[in-house]
C-alpha cells in the first residue's frame, strides 16, 4: 500500500465514522464510543470486560476509557465491579438497560454504515477502495 491509498483509507474511515456518530447521536442519544463499548460488553462472557481489555477493543487509552465508563455508569448502561481475584482489577459490566440500548441502536449503526459506504462508493476518489473492501 502506498501513501495515496493510505490517505484514501483515512478519508473513508473519517467519513464513515462521522456518519455513524451522527446517526447514533440523533436516534439514540449515544456516541460512537458508547455504542462500541456496549457492543463489546454485549459480546463478552458474562457481559463484562476488564477496563484495559475494553480500552484495547475499542481503541481508546486508559484515561479515555475511564471517562467513557463513567458516562455509561451515570446513564445506567453499565456498572463497575472489582475483580474477585485481583482487587486492583476493575471490570465494566453491562446492565439490562445497556443491552436494550445496544440492541435498539444496532439497526441504526448497520444502516448508517451501509449508507455511508454506499455514498463513498459513488465517490470517484473513494469508490474503488469501497469496492475492494466489499469484495
Amino acid at each position: 500500500m502506498d501513501a495515496e491509498h493510505w490517505d484514501r483509507l483515512g478519508a473513508l474511515h473519517t467519513r464513515v465514522e462521522q456518519e455513524l456518530a451522527r446517526a447514533l447521536q440523533r436516534h439514540h442519544s449515544i456516541g460512537l464510543s458508547e455504542y462500541r463499548a456496549l457492543s463489546r460488553l454485549t459480546e463478552a462472557d458474562d457481559g463484562e470486560l476488564r477496563m484495559q481489555e475494553l480500552a484495547d477493543l475499542i481503541g481508546l487509552n486508559q484515561s479515555s476509557v475511564s471517562r467513557l465508563a463513567s458516562r455509561l455508569e451515570t446513564s445506567g448502561l453499565t456498572r463497575r465491579d472489582l475483580c474477585p481475584d485481583d482487587r486492583r482489577g476493575v471490570y465494566s459490566v453491562i446492565t439490562e438497560e445497556g443491552r436494550e440500548v445496544q440492541k435498539k441502536a444496532r439497526p441504526t449503526y448497520d444502516g448508517a454504515l451501509r449508507e455511508a459506504l454506499d455514498a463513498a462508493a459513488a465517490d470517484g476518489h473513494l469508490g474503488p477502495l469501497v469496492e475492494s473492501l466489499r469484495s
